[in-house]
């Protein structure tokens, strides 16, 4: 099948660009002495996760213990669920346990608490807040030390060391704030885990990643492993922060003109916010856009001007008058949220549709 004769709106790889950034991202974390250990939640695809860990990755991250188990699922054994685990789920974090190393994550007196009265030895990691202030302890109070005893020193808790995520580099205006964000978020974990074992705590790993701070890091002393995930696709807000060039995105969706009323400069498409998701991409840097179309004419190149400007549940706004039945190609603001709204990948070599992957999007 051809690229253009896919039922829509759909979800399209660029075979050639992604293997491209799998290689990429493998040799940056050997540049920077580090281990890779990618987030599947950007793809929730196991046929990507076999093209990283081909590429030399260690080990996943995933976001939900559903995810979690349907990697375990296809022969992955070293997983961390990179989010703080609910107490409620403890049990259920055991019985994955039992089959995979799974790291765990917390950054509360109350999780360690659940965790420590499962049976199983449950591997855990300590979040660290190093500027992003979503999740995570504050590397600065006392509360940081005290957790990371606790989990040292715990008979029933195997303590991975300290674990962090800049998602604040998704703000950054210029290359020059990515890099201080960068540095920011290896240098919260590097000073924590050398108060600690000052203090006599034995921090056995430090890991951290995100894709914008890892095309822009120059230093990784100390650290132990990166986490990116949105690298395998890339993105307009990528392209846009600079932790891309725009051949490098991978994922687009195609979409079809369903509409295209007389005396108005619009037309309608069927992808909407369940194709495209409404994430803005990033408005701080003028981004007026809930897609943008590539050129027709093809080539890693936007068509310029031509945008979706807005969507609704199943529709979509684009900014151009086009024939009915045309289709057109859009570059997603969010990879990671555009992918979890389809059930599956059309993998491209050029404009031969090579291959369908499954999305695991399993809640």
């Amino acid at each position: 099948m051809k690229l253009w004769d896919l039922p829509t709106p759909a979800a399209v790889v660029d075979a050639a660009a992604l293997g491209a950034s799998v290689r990429r991202m493998a040799d940056r974390a050997e540049a920077l002495g580090v281990a890779l250990r990618p987030h599947v939640k950007t793809h929730k695809c196991v046929e990507i996760a076999v093209m990283q860990r081909q590429a030399g990755a260690r080990g996943l991250s995933a976001s939900t213990l559903a995810e979690a188990a349907v990697f375990a699922d296809h022969g992955f054994d070293d997983i961390t669920l990179a989010i703080p685990i609910a107490p409620g789920k403890a049990a259920a974090a055991e019985a994955l346990s039992e089959r995979v190393t799974l790291g765990l994550v917390v950054d509360s007196a109350e999780a360690i608490d659940a965790l420590e009265h499962r049976q199983f030895p449950l591997h855990v990691w300590l979040k660290v807040d190093c500027g992003y202030h979503r999740a995570g302890v504050d590397p600065r109070r006392p509360e940081a030390r005290e957790l990371a005893a606790r989990l040292a020193g715990s008979r029933r808790l195997i303590f991975e060391g300290l674990l962090t995520h800049a998602g604040h580099s998704y703000w950054a205006k210029d290359r020059a704030e990515l890099e201080r964000i960068a540095e920011q978020e290896r240098s919260a974990l590097v000073e924590l885990a050398e108060a600690l074992r000052r203090d006599g705590v034995e921090v056995p790993a430090l890991s951290l990643g995100s894709t914008p701070t890892m095309s822009a890091v120059r230093s990784l002393d100390g650290v132990n492993e990166i986490r990116p995930g949105n690298y395998v696709f890339h993105d307009a807000t990528q392209w846009k922060l600079g932790a891309c060039a725009l051949a490098d995105c991978a994922l687009t969706v195609l979409a079809t003109v369903i509409s295209s009323p007389p005396g108005r400069e619009h037309s309608v498409i069927d992808a909407g916010a369940l194709a495209l998701s409404k994430d803005l991409g990033p408005v701080h840097l003028g981004h007026q856009s809930m897609g943008e179309l590539l050129d027709p004419e093809g080539g890693a190149k936007l068509w310029e001007g031509a945008r979706v400007v807005s969507v609704t549940q199943e529709h979509g706004i684009i900014n151009r008058r086009l024939k009915v039945g045309a289709k057109v190609r859009i570059l997603v603001n969010h990879s990671c949220l555009t992918a979890a709204e389809h059930d599956q990948y059309a993998v491209v070599e050029g404009e031969q549709v090579a291959g369908r992957w499954k999305i695991w999007r399993q809640r």
